[in-house]
């Protein structure tokens, strides 16, 4: 192919070309706008291969790798679809090579040195799947839309205001990362947080003979203003952006929408201005004030119901994005807190926590029909999970991870109803090599030092401390402390990023019941701990170090049940 330029003001232009050698060089620069300022490859009708500007004025090198395609007819398709800032795209030097102008040797996906096996993580950006050789960060921030459809666990995610990443998983242990859900309606009009319901019903009708039922995603445009909707009918797999969008035009952002089965409606809770309003539905689509907000509130809300264990009772929990629940009760008009607002985590990297609602919850007295997909009778099981927001990840294809999977159950304790979080069973399925140290006593000046070279680990243990006891467990660099009544993480910060930034990271977690049960997950790039079942939990980033285990006591002696290390497999294949 001989050289090409090109500057498009607005709109396609398309080259037919045979690929004749394995290599595509060329020089971009331009808008960094995901298929709106991008040069494409397209075969058989597909793009295979996309590059953007970057956001650049200055072109830059850039390789299509083409020999899966050789000696096929394929199209060069130069896409400018933006205006304003950045909305252009220039091309140049467009040249079939048997060489590449840019070679990057990358480790195999899934296995960077500092990808968590155990997390979530998004796979990269999505106009580098459709060009391996290129590097970018797979960003997500806030969860969105965790819902149970049809035996999948389907996970959604902002990536910045763009789109939701979307993942499946039928074990909540393994995933597998889809092409993104839905990207933004039109260029900067954003597509931002919210949640998604299966409409088994079809009370709004988005589903025709014999389709569906719709799963209907429900997010904010970026003027925090415009709620809108979009659905899908095959299962998750392919969306639609609603024509009659917006559905409202509110000052509010995040609408968390879900079934309120014992008054047949559906509810919203909208964020703003510091509270959350209620909404209610009978078709999804249409909407109307319950006149009913909720103050001193931020962000993200997750609102459902839990039975009270050993109870017949049930009470509601809102949770905010900022970590912050309370319990209380919802007549399906109004929320009356019945308890102050409480840390569901005490961790310094613990935000914007969703939840799905599958079965397994259990029979339950008072559960509404249909309160569950498991059927009358049961209550749904409740799964959380969190953005372990702030964690660094320098020079990796991907950028922030995902909380373990935790079933929340409430429980009474002696100051009254606590939502306790504690890793899903199935965690238990990566389980391979099992380490046991019989109960000791540990006393101070006399640290305990156990070699581990895996580093995917889950340690359990039982101890009991005196009012004025502490144990201190040290591994990858970070300090776990335990009292009698509290825990505590200390994580050392990576190089600090400004002179004024701490170089560690403290939080503290306190308990009701005396600390005995202790559950740690040790992960590539972060450690989570939880104590008594749940009742108290610390997530936290940290980076990678040795994983040599410390248990060291202070104040006094420390009595400890017996140790278990288990060595846990990847999450992910071939790793």
């Amino acid at each position: 192919m001989t050289d090409l330029s090109a500057d498009v003001v607005v709109g396609d232009f398309t080259v037919p070309f045979v690929i004749s050698r394995p290599y595509l060089n060329f020089r971009i620069c331009g808008g960094d706008y995901e298929y709106k300022t991008c040069l494409n490859v397209v075969v058989n009708g597909q793009v295979v291969r996309t590059e953007t500007g970057r956001a650049t004025e200055r072109p830059h090198a850039a390789t299509f790798d083409l020999t899966e395609w050789l000696g096929q007819d394929a199209h060069l398709e130069l896409v400018d679809e933006a205006d304003g800032e950045w909305g252009y795209v220039r091309v140049s030097d467009i040249v079939l090579s048997s060489t590449p102008t840019v070679v990057t040797v990358k480790p195999p996906l899934y296995a960077e040195a500092l990808r968590p096996q155990l997390h979530f993580t998004a796979r990269q950006w999505a106009m580098h799947r459709l060009n391996p050789v290129e590097r970018e960060e797979g960003w997500l921030n806030d969860l969105n839309g965790l819902v149970f459809h049809d035996g999948e666990y389907h996970l959604f995610a902002q990536r910045w205001n763009k789109c939701w990443i979307h993942a499946i998983s039928n074990d909540l242990v393994h995933w597998t990362e889809l092409e993104p859900a839905f990207f933004e309606e039109s260029l900067g009009t954003g597509v931002q947080s919210g949640s998604c319901v299966v409409d088994v019903d079809n009370t709004s009708g988005l589903a025709g003979p014999g389709e569906g039922p719709a799963m209907v995603a429900f997010w904010s445009r970026n003027d925090n203003r415009s709620q809108c909707v979009s659905y899908s009918l095959d299962r998750g797999r392919t969306w639609t952006h609603y024509a009659g969008n917006p559905i409202m035009d509110l000052p509010e952002r995040d609408p968390m929408v879900f079934r309120d089965h014992r008054r047949a409606q559906w509810v919203m809770v909208l964020y703003g201005d510091d509270r959350y309003q209620l909404l209610r539905s009978d078709d999804l689509l249409h909407w109307e004030s319950l006149n009913s907000s909720i103050s001193n509130s931020f962000e993200c809300p997750d609102f459902f119901e839990l039975g009270i264990a050993g109870s017949d009772e049930s009470r509601w929990a809102l949770v905010r994005g900022d970590g912050r629940y309370s319990i209380g009760t919802f007549d399906g008009h109004t929320f009356v807190e019945e308890t102050p607002q409480l840390q569901v985590d005490g961790g310094p990297h613990f935000y914007a926590t969703q939840s799905w609602a599958a079965p397994g919850g259990g029979p339950h007295l008072h559960a509404p029909q249909g309160w569950a997909a498991a059927g009358d009778g049961t209550t749904p099981r409740r799964i959380q999970l969190a953005w372990m927001r702030g964690g660094r990840y320098p020079n990796m294809p991907f950028n922030q991870q995902v909380s373990i999977p935790c079933d929340l159950t409430l429980q009474q304790t002696p100051d009254g109803l606590r939502m306790y979080r504690q890793p899903v069973p199935e965690l238990q399925t990566l389980s391979r090599t099992r380490h046991t140290w019989p109960a000791r006593v540990l006393s101070p000046g006399t640290p305990w030092q156990i070699g581990t070279a895996w580093p995917l680990l889950r340690i359990t243990c039982n101890a009991t401390l005196a009012p004025n006891a502490e144990l201190t467990l040290t591994i990858c660099g970070t300090q776990i402390t335990v009292t009698s009544n509290s825990i505590a993480i200390l994580t050392p910060e990576p190089t600090p990023m400004s002179a004024d930034q701490p170089t560690a990271t403290a939080a503290k977690q306190p308990t009701i019941t005396a600390v005995g049960k202790l559950d740690i997950v040790v992960d590539t790039t972060s450690v989570e701990v939880f104590a008594n079942g749940g009742e108290a939990s610390l997530t936290a980033c940290v980076q990678p170090g040795h994983y040599e285990l410390t248990l060291t006591a202070s104040g006094t002696d420390c009595s400890l049940g017996e140790l278990e290390v288990v060595e846990l497999a990847s999450i992910w294949p071939a790793v």
